[in-house]
Order: structure tokens, then sequence, then C-alpha cells
């Protein structure tokens, strides 16, 4: 079996490019923990797409939890990423309690139900976003830093769905709350058949208004975050920019910046951890 740190390397290189160059500025003993870390939450959060099926997925999850849980040493000894999760979770002593939470918030993933409040997403940003953040920093500087590591998570996450709205639109999934959509007098259905509208302009801007509420909440505390943990928060340097686009683009318009400017973001913000909020 190839190098299980390697072959995480690679994955997360191709799959989550922000959070590999951002591995980049850490050092390189902790690099490899770091890539683990990120390649196992590239396998969860792609189960959807991997499964096609709820049950497939939720199968692929329980397999997951299984491991974290050592139950299937054999097993995820022969899988590259299972292997290189558990040595990280052993050298740096990462809470399973925290793994098997990420995992279990990813089942929301796999069906059609909405997310029915704020406080939900919430709940989903903190367990998954917040939470890789958080055990990213752990590996780090051995403590989470929640309280920068929390806020973090949630502008990151909802940033990302928010670019993702138009695809899980289509596909009839929907991250953005029905107490929300409600608030505003949209309909599930409009959503889903693309049709945009005033209401649903003003609740996409109300998330874009709690992310950026996030950012500033990450700038009071940045300043007071040790140097060594500042790699696991550089890819929140993409966000503002982010949200600054979707502010200019219509609801299901596709949105993105370009890679060079996602890398010299993150290069920015290496240099003057201020730029990590923007």
């Amino acid at each position: 079996m190839q190098d299980p740190f390697a072959y995480c390397a690679e994955l997360v290189r191709a799959a989550d490019r922000d959070r590999y160059l951002a591995a980049l500025f850490a050092p390189a003993p902790h690099r490899g923990a770091l890539h683990a870390l990120y390649a196992f939450n590239i396998e969860v959060a792609r189960v959807r797409e991997a499964a096609r099926q709820a049950l497939a997925g939720e199968i692929r999850l329980q397999w997951w939890s299984d491991v974290v849980r050592g139950e299937r040493a054999g097993e995820a000894g022969a899988n590259p990423v299972a292997a290189a999760l558990l040595a990280t979770v052993e050298r740096h002593g990462l809470a399973a309690g925290t793994l098997l939470d990420l995992i279990d918030a990813r089942r929301f993933d796999l069906y059609g139900e909405p997310m029915a409040t704020i406080a939900d997403l919430e709940t989903y940003s903190r367990r998954t976003s917040s939470a890789l953040f958080a055990l990213a920093a752990q590996i780090l500087t051995g403590a989470g830093h929640v309280t920068v590591t929390a806020p973090a998570g949630r502008a990151y996450a909802i940033a990302a769905l928010l670019r993702a709205f138009a695809l899980h639109a289509a596909r009839r999934q929907l991250y953005v709350s029905i107490e929300l959509l409600g608030r505003y007098q949209v309909q599930t259905e409009d959503v889903f058949a693309g049709r945009a509208s005033a209401g649903l302009d003003a609740a996409l801007a109300e998330l874009r208004t709690l992310a950026r509420g996030d950012l500033e909440a990450v700038r009071a505390c940045i300043t007071a975050l040790p140097s060594a943990a500042l790699p696991a928060l550089l890819p929140v340097a993409t966000v503002r920019p982010v949200l600054d686009r979707l502010a200019r683009s219509k609801a299901f318009s596709p949105v993105d910046i370009a890679p060079w400017r996602r890398q010299w973001l993150i290069w920015r913000a290496a240099r003057d951890p201020a730029r990590i909020a923007g």
C-alpha cells in the first residue's frame, strides 16, 4: 500500500486546494497529520456523490464511525486515509467524539429534508466546519482555540453553502433554512425550480450578514491566537471575497474565485494574519 500520509496529501491537493495550500505554512512535522484530517473530511463530505443513494451513504458513514471507534482495525489498516487518520488521532489526542459528531452531521447531506432553522444550520456548521478548524488547531498547538475556530467555521461553511446554492437547489437540497425562507415568504418549490425573487435575495443576504458577523468575531480574536495555530485558519481568508462576489451575483448564478486568487489570498494571510478575516 502507498504511504498513507502521502496518499492523503495527494487527495487534499486534488480535492481541497485551499487547505492543501494552507498546510504548506505549517511546520513540516505537522503537515502529514493535517493532510490525514483533511483527507478524512473529504471522504465523509463527498459520501453523497460517491454513494448516490441514501442507504449506501449511511453504510459508508457507519464504516467511518466504526473506524473512529476502533472497531475495524483490519479494514482501516488497508485504507490509507483511515490508517493515517487513526495514527493522527493517537499521536495528537484528537477526540473521537468530535470526529463522530462530524460524521453524524454529514448524514443530513444524504437526504432531501431541508434545513429547518438557522439554529440547525449553526449546529451543522459547528459539528462540521468549526470542528475541522478546531481539530487542525489542536494538531498544531495542542488546543482547539474554539473562540476563534467556532465563528471561523461557521463563516467558512456559510460561504461554501451559498456558493453551492444553485447546485443544491437543482438536486432539491436546501441548507438555507425553512425558517429564514418563511421570514421572506419564499416557497421551497420556487427555490427548487430556480425561481429568483426579492424575498430569496433578502434571505441569502441575511445569511451573508451572519457570515460577516462571524468574520468580525474572528478579527477580534485573531491577534490572541498563537502564531503556531494560524495555518489552520488560513482558508478563512477566502470567505470575505466569496461573500462580496455573492452579493454582486444573482441567486442561481455560479460563483467562484480563480485558483490563482485563492492562492494569493492564503499567501497574503500567512504574511499578515489580520487578513484572515478579510
